[in-house]
């Protein structure tokens, strides 16, 4: 299979010009503009509000004029990840993609398919003369994946639609009926350097190629997270000998994203030097046979490296063991057996990183049940606060929880249902969707997700199953021609 070859064409055609436009989080006026501009050109009611989010509205076809409207979501912006060893600038450069076998991939970045195949769907549907439906609302909103910002930031009465089918989901043949709330928690240490103890030997050790994947619906697959096991082996050897100091840490880049490498810097006494690169072998043997099922490509390194002012010891220390007491991914699971044991609560340490006075730590907690996400943000709290660290919890974002009597659920299960003969999997997902935000706004708005099979998301491995996007597109548009009356 090549590119010329992916079908829907039109689906992939927009997505191609899509992966043309730099779309960081935050940093989306491109993509703001390209969607206006693209609106506008096909002579379709766009707006833009005061967010930065963009409706284009698109009247039903001939005979559907008295159908309920509908609401087509998407996010504008994508996580930026590359391998360490990629030059590429996110602000400037389009992704290239490439096929390998059934799947489309990016050049050793994210492949931006979350949510750029979401945006090109609703565009397909915007430009296709050739279907029916009803009165039609593509939203793409802005800053989904660092806040929700976009969501968070629309106001009422912004989309006007009876139904939304949020394109933001991973596996196809599972229709999403709810999601989790989340929050960010941040620790800050503050310290003072001095000079490390005379004779002190320098050794870095780092640790890449982890899998990593995304915080929430990938935090039930036992991957490994790169602080925890630093942190891990930090822990040990400072418990077996005396003398160790901590120089630098740093791991991890984004709050929703499982930490996939980073490194620490550390002063020895000279002749403990040996006792500690025989102890990294050990442990590095010891993790891989641990993880061996999900990620069988971890690279560990030691080495020598300059001289430098250490952190604090007493901080340092205390840093130490926060890290290798702080809970990190399931914390419990849901009780609801209609949502059929997925995880209910968890949390993530996501980053730390050191500077010359501070160790900065960023961790997210998510759950579908929000007194056990305060619970669980109060827990990551006091285990930093314990240790001497500033903590603080952000206000974050609501669950979506189901809805028992959903119309649009029974119309789009029934669909899949005629169209691949068998059941979809109805379920919740345990990460945000903005659908969360959109019940606050609008409570009476009947609400499902769905979309292609993505894998590795936010992760230079990102991929999108090529042929799911035909089986999405197929069951898009059956669903729209069968959207009740008003």
């Amino acid at each position: 299979m090549n590119k010329n070859d992916l079908k829907p064409a039109v689906v992939f055609a927009e997505f191609a010009k899509i992966n043309q436009i730099p779309r960081p989080s935050k940093r989306e006026e491109k993509m703001i503009e390209y969607l206006k501009n693209w609106g506008e050109s096909h002579g379709l009611d766009t707006k833009v509000d005061e967010t930065g989010n963009v409706i284009i509205r698109k009247p039903a076809t001939k005979g559907m004029e008295n159908r309920q409207t509908v609401i087509l979501q998407s996010h504008m912006d994508m996580v930026c990840d590359k391998l360490v060893d990629v030059e590429f600038d996110f602000d400037k450069d389009a992704i290239k993609t490439y096929v390998d076998g059934e799947w489309l991939t990016a050049e050793g970045t994210t492949l931006g398919a979350d949510d750029g195949i979401g945006c090109a769907i609703e565009l397909a549907i915007l430009s296709a003369d050739d279907i029916e439906h009803g009165p039609i609302e593509c939203v793409f909103t802005r800053d989904e994946e660092t806040g929700l910002s976009g969501a968070e930031g629309m106001k009422a009465g912004f989309m006007t639609g009876d139904y939304l089918i949020n394109l933001d989901s991973e596996d196809e043949g599972e229709i999403f009926v709810s999601c989790a709330g989340g929050r960010n928690t941040q620790a800050k240490f503050t310290f003072g350097r001095q000079a490390a103890a005379a004779g002190s030997f320098f050794i870095k050790g780092s640790l890449k190629g982890l899998v990593g994947g995304h915080s929430g619906d990938d935090i039930n697959k036992k991957r490994a997270n790169a602080i925890k096991l630093l942190g891990r082996f930090l822990f040990q050897e400072m418990k077996r000998y005396e003398g160790i100091s901590l120089a630098q840490f740093h791991s991890g880049k984004l709050h929703n994203a499982i930490p996939r490498d980073g490194y620490f810097v550390i002063a020895v006494p000279n002749d403990l030097k040996e006792n500690i690169r025989a102890d990294w072998n050990v442990f590095a043997a010891e993790v891989e046979d641990e993880f061996h099922v999900t990620d069988t490509q971890m690279v560990f390194a030691m080495e020598s490296t300059e001289a430098e002012n250490i952190i604090a010891p007493d901080v340092a220390k205390k840093f130490v063991w926060a890290l290798q007491a702080v809970d990190n991914g399931i914390y419990a699971i849901c009780q609801d057996e209609a949502l059929g044991g997925m995880v209910e609560t968890s949390s993530n340490i996501a980053s730390v990183h050191t500077s010359e006075n501070t160790i900065d730590i960023l961790s997210s907690q998510r759950s579908n049940v929000m007194s056990n996400l305060d619970n669980m943000c109060a827990t990551i709290q006091a285990v930093f606060e314990l240790a001497g660290a500033e903590a603080i919890s952000s206000d974050g974002y609501p669950a979506w929880k189901m809805k028992a009597d959903s119309k649009l659920q029974e119309i789009v299960v029934a669909s899949y249902k005629k169209l691949f003969g068998k059941d979809p999997i109805v379920r919740g997902i345990h990460a945000g969707l903005e659908c969360g935000l959109f019940s606050e706004r609008y409570p009476n708005l009947d609400m499902v997700s769905f979309g292609p099979t993505l894998r590795f998301v936010h992760t230079p491995d990102e991929r999108l199953h090529i042929p799911t996007v035909q089986m999405v597109w197929d069951h898009l548009l059956d669903v729209l021609k069968n959207i009740p009356q008003k």
